[in-house]
């Protein structure tokens, strides 16, 4: 069943209030948050005028560096714009979100990453037979994932769901407010709401491929990371060039050359923050190291029972201890 007409859902003047309320969960005290709400309605009905009579344009991005494991280029839309996005998110993600396999757990309500890492020790209890026979793991990484998802490609995706024409072209407003440099019509921000949704709508084409023509049982995928988990090591080498043609073809995509591996579950695999064996899992180095750095910075209760919270998903009890004294 395809999705029906939702643009003026998405516009409506409630809506756009409701989006509101919860954009504004956590950010009360930033500047550019404050100046807009300082003449909310006003700034909410020229916003719904301009989508009424679709002279609404996305306008530019602020873009800054993080570095969270790894360097980030994140790209920050408007207040204005980012309210939208939490109007089309609310309206459509319940409908797409239907539509994603259930090993899918990156972005989505009830799933995240200790969901994952659950299903993980599930699967390779189920594939091992309880730890009693050899498992093999493929593990691949989808190679500057974000900035290389494809603008047409995506579009064509989202007119195969839905009958809203009108709903699409707001949809193509926000995909095409952004592109990677020098890459015309390529690339979602880090950063919108949006790019989360339409990130697993993208990928949701590769997850029904894994399922209905590869027919994979154990498969879990986490935005641009996915592992596959079976008892032949050689079928899981055959299917790889099979991933990389649907990946290159079909979605404009390729794996990262670097970060594909595959290995007996009982040498240890490496995936969402932690290091799994058969009977236990323990926290990657990289990621210990960054957790105390961050608390030595903030020694704050908060901070201490918000990380004390993570370290209760594995084994890591001298951890815990180290930090409570930290």
């Amino acid at each position: 069943m395809r999705l029906g007409h939702v643009y003026h859902d998405i516009i409506s003047v409630e809506n756009l209030l409701s989006a509101w309320r919860e954009f504004l969960c956590g950010k009360r005290k930033r500047k550019d948050v404050g100046l807009f709400s300082v003449q909310l309605m006003d700034n909410i009905l020229a916003l719904h005028r301009d989508l009424v009579d679709k002279s609404y344009r996305h306008d530019l991005y602020h873009a800054f560096k993080i570095n969270d494991s790894k360097p980030r280029d994140i790209h920050k839309a408007s207040v204005r714009d980012r309210l939208l996005h939490h109007a089309i998110y609310r309206i459509i993600y319940p409908y797409f979100d239907r539509k994603f396999i259930f090993d899918s757990y990156s972005c989505r309500d009830q799933k995240g990453t200790h969901r994952a890492i659950n299903r993980f020790r599930k699967y390779a209890l189920k594939v091992s037979h309880n730890n009693t026979s050899t498992i093999w793991i493929l593990k691949c990484d989808i190679r500057k994932f974000f900035v290389s998802i494809n603008h047409s490609i995506l579009k064509e995706i989202l007119k195969r769901y839905t009958v809203d024409v009108d709903a699409v072209w707001l949809l193509e407003q926000v995909i095409d407010s952004f592109h990677t440099k020098n890459r015309q019509g390529v690339g979602l921000p880090l950063g919108n709401l949006t790019s989360q949704l339409l990130m697993n709508i993208y990928m949701n084409e590769f997850d029904q491929f894994v399922k209905r023509k590869l027919k994979l049982c154990y498969y879990i995928r986490y935005a641009d990371d996915f592992i596959i988990f079976h008892k032949n090591k050689q079928y899981l080498i055959d299917l790889i060039p099979k991933i990389e043609v649907f990946l290159e073809n079909q979605l404009k995509l390729s794996l990262h050359p670097d970060k594909v591996s595959i290995k007996t579950f009982a040498s240890s695999v490496d995936f969402l923050g932690w290091v799994h064996f058969p009977h236990h899992r323990v926290l990657r180095t990289s990621t210990k190291r960054r957790m105390v750095k961050k608390i030595k910075n903030n020694p704050s209760s908060a901070a201490i029972n918000s990380y004390s919270g993570l370290l209760n998903h594995g084994n890591a009890y001298k951890l815990r201890l180290l930090i409570k004294n930290e």
